[in-house]
């Protein structure tokens, strides 16, 4: 921790498994202060959170930042996406949140496709086809399943709308979060009544949607939080978009990004729509668009084979043409809602860190895949890859993507990029600038260069050769 040379803020990493919260000097961009208390998310079929218990984490995670915290000018919060929170008339949470890697709502989002006029129409409309993790299809599935809770609803959220709104008591999301809905129209940039009106979702139980560098209200109240009364709040935006302002990114530079979640994604001038539905037409949270492909299974997924083969993450060996692919919680890139991991060319003489190297392959290969959607056609490829997340300085993780990918490979020193990224938005409001400038004036992307290795186009023709031909398996899901 350092001391400020200028006025503080506070930027929010409200994520799946814990929040965090920074308190950064604006003017150089030195966090001075930190805290960190974890959630729970429910297990089966269904992934769910109580929404309470992010807001109690916030307020721990703030105590532990001391007397910063309650020095800062300005606070933003940036939240996992597509999570749909339900409250009541007294803004209290109806059910646990569904959250953005429930795929429950398979189902549903197939009907709404259809009914809606195709993956092209969607597309175009939209900026992204939707599937089980768009809030879209969280709600069209409540509303199916739990009709007495939608009965219940007063207002819906999502992660970040709630806790900004329980930092103003205003009801408030912003662009970048709100493209992951469903029901966010990027051709008007508006609320689609059409859609909402086919999932019976009323327009008024929807937050207003704040400009960028728009003030989205003041802390109304200190109470539980250590801030002064009348702190100004942010937009705040989603956990993606925050990110990609926490990198101050410029259009055309890639970011892979390594967590619970996989994501690819980069800042474009232009309006994505890509009818496959691999790529989401994702708003940045600045007047841009931040095109995206997503992959439920990332380090969770890896982790999780390390362990049940009783090795260390870092324990992959080279060899052997197995081909592992870690769908643990079904998949969302490629759209299997439905798959489980499959393993396929086990030998005799294969090893276990063979086994867990293909795990790693099989993760990076789903994200790789879609890269080439993402980036505009003019885009530079020897532009390195920026690598972020939990995953980025595992050396596993950086050599298989430097294998796979035959690019080079960037790993920012800054941590926790989605809280600076809120952060940045926080100071925008303080010295009017573009929070991507207050970002690249922090310095955040710098960091060490990896460079290219011959890609091993073998290994990706197998996964992609042994997925294609799983692929109607897999759609089963397990019997």
């Amino acid at each position: 921790m350092s001391s400020a040379d200028g006025p503080l803020v506070v930027g929010v990493d409200s994520s799946t498994q814990s929040t965090k919260a920074l308190v950064v000097d604006a003017a150089t961009g030195a966090v001075v202060a930190s805290g960190q208390a974890p959630h729970t998310v429910s297990a089966g079929q269904g992934r769910e959170s109580d929404p309470e218990q992010w807001w109690t984490a916030l307020c721990e995670a703030l105590r532990q930042c001391g007397d910063a915290a309650h020095r800062a000018s300005a606070v933003s919060v940036g939240g996992q996406q597509h999570g749909l929170v339900t409250l009541d008339a007294a803004g209290r949470p109806v059910r646990p949140a569904l959250l953005w890697n429930d795929v429950r709502s398979a189902p549903q989002a197939r009907r709404l496709i259809d009914e809606m006029g195709g993956p092209k129409a969607w597309a175009e409309r939209v900026g992204s086809v939707p599937g089980a993790s768009f809030t879209v299809t969280k709600w069209a599935w409540l509303a199916e399943h739990e009709p007495d809770a939608v009965r219940a609803t007063a207002a819906v959220r999502l992660p970040h709308d709630y806790l900004t709104q329980r930092l103003t008591g205003d009801g408030t999301t912003d662009r970048g979060d709100a493209s992951g809905t469903g029901w966010w129209a990027s051709a008007t940039e508006s609320y689609d009544d059409d859609i909402l009106a086919r999932v019976g979702l009323d327009p008024a139980l929807l937050p207003r949607v704040v400009r960028p560098g728009e003030v989205a209200g003041t802390v109304h109240s200190s109470g539980e939080l250590p801030f002064s009364k009348g702190t100004l709040v942010a937009a705040g935006t989603g956990d993606n978009a925050a990110a990609a302002l926490g990198l101050g990114l410029q259009p055309g530079t890639p970011v892979l990004s390594l967590g619970t979640s996989g994501t690819v994604y980069a800042v474009s001038r232009h309006r994505p729509a890509d009818p496959t539905g691999t790529v989401a037409g994702f708003a940045d949270a600045r007047g841009d668009w931040l095109p995206l492909a997503c992959t439920l299974n990332c380090t969770l997924a890896v982790d999780r084979v390390a362990a049940l083969l009783g090795l260390d993450r870092e324990a992959v060996e080279p060899g052997g043409d197995i081909t592992l692919l870690p769908y643990l919680d079904g998949e969302r890139t490629p759209d299997l809602p439905n798959a489980s991991g499959l393993l396929h060319g086990l030998r005799h003489d294969t090893t276990g860190g063979q086994l867990l190297q293909a795990a790693y392959d099989g993760a990076v290969h789903a994200l790789l895949g879609a890269l080439d959607l993402v980036l505009d056609a003019d885009a530079d490829l020897s532009v390195p890859l920026l690598l972020i997340g939990g995953g980025a300085r595992g050396t596993a993780w950086q050599q298989t993507v430097r294998r796979l990918s035959g690019r080079a490979v960037q790993v920012p020193e800054a941590h926790e990029l989605v809280a600076l990224g809120a952060a940045a938005q926080a100071a925008g409001l303080l010295t009017g600038e573009d929070p991507a400038a207050v970002a690249r004036r922090w310095g955040t992307a710098q960091g060490p260069v990896l460079d290219p290795v011959e890609q091993d186009a073998a290994a990706l023709a197998r996964i992609s050769g042994v997925l294609s031909d799983a692929a109607p398996l897999l759609d089963r899901g397990p019997r």
